[in-house]
């Protein structure tokens, strides 16, 4: 009966959430930027806000970079205890000439919130915190113990909730970690995410003359940087689009069958997928779909290049130096710091005379590989289909969560990824989204997992 009260309390307060969550996205909280970090210590405040008004004694964390914002509730024995995190830094909004709107006042239209961060993951990770707020606004006991954890620097790298998890695990303990930051599988399908890509992100820098060279004068007799980096960049792949880095895919954990015909009769659509993406075809590594390419197969793609002269005009230069952005995708079993190693010795090997090429390791992340079958993944699964209305699926997820696998390494404990958004929200792109519904139905979700997850003591049958 309490939880029915939780319910009807959060369906009434949902003109509230809204307008909360409307005042989190105006926080410029960019991470990767310094001159926002004024902004970063609003969403700190705003959160301590939040939390300290449940009751719930937040506790800001500082750290070498941004701070975590901690928190818990009473702690009390035989029940299960779920860890709730997410992140409160955004991305940076360039090219902010293409936003409809600006990316700092959420624009409500046509059932969307748009705005930065909405779906990425301001609007996810305030989900629980409106869930929880509806118990305490009830009266309810919460059904499980609760603990928070928040970051500042998911979209920029840092390191702080790392080495925090490692130090301070007995503080951080728990039976199931829960995650908002992935996607359901489309509008009317709710999923629950059971493996994410590793990361493997190098930068490669190519140097020709001592400085820019007059391309009349010189040019013929040098070796050009920029042409010898596209040299390099194009022997990284085959035509069929397999990686040709040597002992690539070695480690490599072939999918059965079975997870094979799973996602074959999610009906997914290579003409859905064109027209998300604006493409007039699809290209991949060949005997695969486009979907077992996105979330099982490894890849290697170049992020950004750049080299000479790029403003207004002419001017007509060898360029000194040529640079490079690449990453590469990684699944079970495949090693980071391995395929890292075989990265840059292959782009030594292949470097053109004339010039003379570094390789710089920006980040790793190990891939994940998630349970289905514990009791608080189904938990969980339950949850979201009576939050959502319709079944769930379990899918793969082509990015990275870092902070998963050290999740998992130090607490050992599941990790449910619970996510409300889409894959067409426009995270990291211009005018990000979040479907306003699904904002609530998240938010109701929350709530129904923690009654789920309370239905499973004694809690030896957690897991």
């Amino acid at each position: 009966m309490a939880l029915q009260e939780v319910l009807r309390y959060l369906d009434d307060h949902q003109d509230d959430h809204l307008k909360q969550l409307c005042e989190f996205l105006k926080i410029k909280s960019i991470s990767t930027q310094p001159e926002f970090r004024d902004d970063i210590r609003r969403a700190v405040d705003f959160l301590e806000s939040e939390l300290m008004n449940l009751g719930l004694h937040p506790e800001i964390i500082q750290t070498e970079g941004h701070p975590l914002v901690y928190a818990q509730s009473a702690q009390r024995e035989g029940l299960p205890t779920l860890l709730f995190y997410g992140h409160y830094d955004v991305q940076p909004v360039d090219p902010v000439e293409l936003w409809d709107s600006p990316p700092f006042e959420p624009s409500l239209k046509d059932g969307w919130i748009h705005a930065r961060g909405a779906s990425d993951d301001k609007g996810q990770m305030f989900s629980h915190i409106k869930a929880i707020e509806g118990f305490i606004r009830t009266g309810a006991d919460l059904p499980v113990n609760i603990k928070l954890i928040f970051e500042g620097e998911e979209e920029s790298g840092g390191k702080a909730i790392f080495a925090y998890t490692k130090e301070h695990s007995a503080k951080l303990a728990c039976d199931m970690v829960v995650i908002s930051d992935t996607h359901l599988y489309d509008e009317q399908t709710p999923a629950i995410c059971t493996s994410l890509r590793g990361l493997c992100y190098m930068e490669v820098v190519v140097t020709g003359p001592a400085m820019d060279l007059h391309s009349g004068i010189f040019g013929g007799a040098v070796r050009n940087p920029a042409d010898a980096l596209c040299r390099i960049l194009s022997q990284l792949k085959d035509e069929q689009g397999r990686v040709r880095i040597p002992g690539f895919y070695e480690d490599v954990i072939v999918v059965s069958e079975e997870i094979r015909n799973e996602m074959l009769q999610l009906g997914h659509s290579d003409d859905v997928l064109k027209g998300e993406t604006g493409v007039g075809a699809l290209f991949g590594e060949s005997g695969y779909t486009s979907l077992e390419r996105m979330w099982i197969r490894p890849t290697c793609d170049v992020n950004g290049i750049w080299s000479g002269y790029t403003g207004l005009g002419a001017k007509t230069v060898i360029p000194a130096t040529a640079s490079a952005k690449v990453s590469m995708r990684l699944v079970p079993n495949q090693d980071p710091e391995r395929i890292a190693s075989a990265f840059s010795a292959y782009v030594q090997d292949i470097c053109p005379e004339g010039v003379s090429v570094a390789v710089h390791r920006l980040g790793c992340a190990k891939p994940v590989q998630l349970p289905r079958d514990s009791a608080l993944v189904l938990a969980g699964k339950t949850a979201l289909e009576k939050g959502f209305g319709h079944k769930a699926v379990f899918i793969g997820d082509g990015g990275s969560i870092p902070i998963v696998g050290t999740f998992q390494e130090y607490l050992h404990v599941p990790v449910l990824l619970l996510g409300y958004g889409l894959l067409t929200d426009n995270i990291h792109s211009p005018n990000e989204r979040f479907k306003i519904t699904h904002y609530y139905r998240g938010i109701r979700t929350t709530a129904l997992l923690l009654g789920e997850v309370a239905g499973l003591v004694p809690l030896k049958i957690l897991r």
